[in-house]
């Protein structure tokens, strides 16, 4: 998952989500509970995964920071909007979300091309800081980092790949550390018949995942700076595609 995390920027909640679900499902916990467990608890892996992926991107100068400080205090409004939301929605709701994102997202990374451009340099306020907050809002119902989002965005407006996704690295913990606090709050007083929860979130399951999603981020993020930006794309869509497929299956199968 670390690999995944400093390679594609998306924080590991858009790979810890998945994996934790069929872990929760396996384990017992009750559909109605077991997806919002699984996006909080991967929101919890994402903090120390992302922060470690971001500083080994920013020390090969991949990290744009003037877009990163004009994107995180909308991102952090969405992130208490998204809690919001996710405190009232179902897992079926939730679980659209996400094949709705995957799905859009690998249909532009394969299909994408240069000229698909907005301009070279960003767009003036308030549209890139609303921008943030829709990243913010989104990311928390996903559990994920945003890297998607703050990648599409960066790409459109002329920035190479590997510092758009090195930029989307340092969104991950902006969103993965109020955004776990929401879901311990959401989940308050849930009884998920299972030992050290926190609300929404599993300590024994963040903590067998944090150590090794630590120590692989920085392999990710050089392979990230030594592959081609085509490559990079196609490997993105691919693993957002898998993702989103999984999801469409849950919900059509009711499982």
């Amino acid at each position: 998952m670390g690999f995944l995390v400093g390679l594609f920027g998306i924080g590991g909640g858009g790979i810890a989500a998945p994996i934790l679900y069929e872990v929760f499902s396996f384990l017992g916990v009750a559909p109605a509970e077991r997806m919002h467990l699984a996006l909080g608890t991967s929101l919890a892996v994402m903090i120390p995964a992302s922060i470690r992926s971001f500083l080994a991107h920013r020390a090969r100068g991949g990290v744009d920071m003037e877009a990163w400080r004009r994107l995180a205090p909308g991102v952090l409004v969405g992130v208490v909007l998204g809690a919001l939301i996710a405190s009232v929605s179902s897992g079926a709701a939730l679980k659209w979300v996400w094949v709705a994102f995957s799905f859009s997202m690998a249909t532009k990374l394969w299909f994408g091309r240069d000229s698909w451009r907005l301009g070279d340099s960003l767009p003036g306020r308030p549209l890139v800081e609303l921008w943030g907050t829709f990243v913010g809002t989104v990311s928390t119902l996903l559990s994920i980092g945003g890297g998607a989002f703050i990648t599409m965005m960066l790409t459109l407006y002329g920035r190479p790949i590997q510092t758009a996704v090195g930029t989307a690295a340092g969104i991950g913990p902006v969103i993965a550390i109020p955004g776990m606090i929401g879901f311990m709050w959401a989940g308050w007083g849930t009884d998920l018949s299972m030992p050290f929860t926190i609300g929404y979130v599993s300590l024994i399951a963040a903590a067998a995942l944090v150590p090794t999603s630590v120590l692989a981020a920085p392999w990710g993020v050089r392979v990230a700076h030594g592959i081609s930006r085509r490559n990079l794309e196609v490997g993105f869509g691919l693993l957002l595609a898998t993702m989103g497929a999984r999801f469409l299956i849950s919900v059509i199968s009711g499982r």
